[in-house]
């Protein structure tokens, strides 16, 4: 999440930045496929998610100490050109999922009659304020963090007072509402519920233009990613012990069915509101960071060139616009668990890149053992493999795809300025 701050920022600020992009959408709207996927394991792939996420986490910020004017894998210098460019075109496509999920939750929350309907009309008027050069403060994050942790503690307070369903095996019902991969039971369900979880954690990226700004990054990383994990943990207790298994699983609005449950329809409200407001303010900084990444693409000649030219008040208005297009496709064609299965695939795919070029520091840049960033790039590639079938083969088409358009719009531009 953008900051407007021209001072320094201290470690209490650093962590409400990290803890603004990542008490999002995810956190209101991932439990449902994930419970499908690990059952009564929940809370272990919660677990799960998180380590993968310090590992990659721990890799991005050092990449970024040691390449702070470079991309997440640290321009061509760690990695050959051809997988830099993947590395970012898993992140674009990454990017445009996570706002099609984010406008799917909030669908799902504020107007479940018609979700669709009410998720494209979050994208356009989103994708205007973002237009128009709205961002978010570092006050803006302040006040999200203390909101939205006064939802989700209101909700955990309630679904651990509850005496929901028991935690049973998936039924086929819930199977045939959320499909998953390859298993629902076991190991192989629990690190696909990791691999969907590993969503909810992404935002910790915003911590990395912090990187070189900060005293001790290593310090600030594992407390904001130790929040998340304790956040998120206590969200997965409530939901089993306040609804059950079955009922997680084929929720829509997870979190508003726990409130609605536990017979406080005007703490239901808080919750949708507490949703609405978290998925806005996800899906205009998600549109901002896919921005600024497509328009170091164009500026390298692999998007169009139109896409890193700003406006007259220096705005990526037409990255934006693109950006905003992208997630309306999403929401159209996908669908919340299609959405969130490519938003997971994809991101999994960009991290294990990202982890994989940290192995390649030098050792005086790496404030991390080598075993963590390799650790996280086996993690990744395992997770993105056990994702649901039909999201996993959508974003391997596309990167597929867009990977051979960029590199063939960049040999004809090399061609063109000899």
């Amino acid at each position: 999440m953008p900051a407007s701050v021209t001072r320094r920022p201290g470690t209490a600020n650093a962590v409400v930045l990290g803890l603004a992009a990542m008490l999002g959408a995810g956190v209101f709207g991932v439990w449902g496929p994930a419970a499908a996927a690990a059952g009564v394991w929940l809370p272990v792939a919660v677990v799960v998610a998180g380590i993968v996420a310090l590992c990659v986490a721990a890799a991005g910020s050092d990449i970024a100490r040691a390449h702070p004017e470079g991309c997440a894998v640290g321009g061509s210098e760690l990695l050959p050109a051809g997988l830099t460019r993947l590395a970012n075109l898993a992140y674009l496509v990454g990017r445009a999922a996570v706002a099609g999920t984010a406008a799917t939750v909030f669908g799902s929350y504020v107007l479940p009659s018609r979700p669709v309907l009410a998720a494209v009309g979050l994208v356009v008027v989103v994708t205007g304020l973002a237009v128009a050069g709205v961002t978010w403060t570092l006050r803006s994050a302040w006040a999200l963090v203390g909101g939205v942790g006064v939802v989700l503690f209101v909700a955990v307070l309630v679904g651990l007072a509850g005496v929901g369903g028991s935690p049973a095996d998936v039924s086929a019902a819930a199977q045939a509402v959320v499909p998953v991969g390859p298993a629902s039971a076991g190991a192989p369900g629990l690190l696909t519920a990791a691999g969907l979880l590993f969503f909810t954690f992404v935002g910790f990226s915003r911590l990395f233009p912090l990187a070189t700004e900060l005293p001790e990054p290593r310090r600030v990383i594992g407390l904001t990613l130790g929040v998340a994990l304790l956040v998120h943990l206590a969200v997965a207790a409530a939901l089993l012990c306040g609804l059950g298994v079955d009922d997680v699983a084929t929720a829509a609005a997870p979190l508003a069915a726990l409130v609605d449950a536990g017979g406080a329809p005007a703490l239901g409200v808080l919750v949708r509101v507490g949703a609405a407001v978290a998925c806005g303010s996800a899906l205009l900084a998600v549109l901002a960071g896919g921005s600024r990444t497509a328009a170091m693409m164009a500026q390298r000649g692999e998007l169009p060139r139109v896409l890193g030219t700003p406006g007259r008040r220096g705005g990526l208005w037409r990255a934006d616009l693109m950006g905003g297009a992208a997630a309306v496709v999403v929401v159209v064609a996908l669908g919340p668990v299609g959405a969130l299965t490519v938003a997971s695939c994809a991101l999994l795919v960009h991290y294990a890149l990202v982890a994989m070029a940290a192995v390649l520091l030098p050792a005086s840049a790496r404030s991390w053992p080598t075993s963590i960033f390799a650790t996280g790039a086996v993690l990744c590639v395992l997770l993105a493999l056990l994702l649901p079938v039909r999201g996993l083969a959508v974003t391997v088409v596309v990167l597929v795809v867009l990977w051979v358009l960029t590199t063939v719009n960049v040999r004809r531009r090399a061609r063109a300025d000899r």
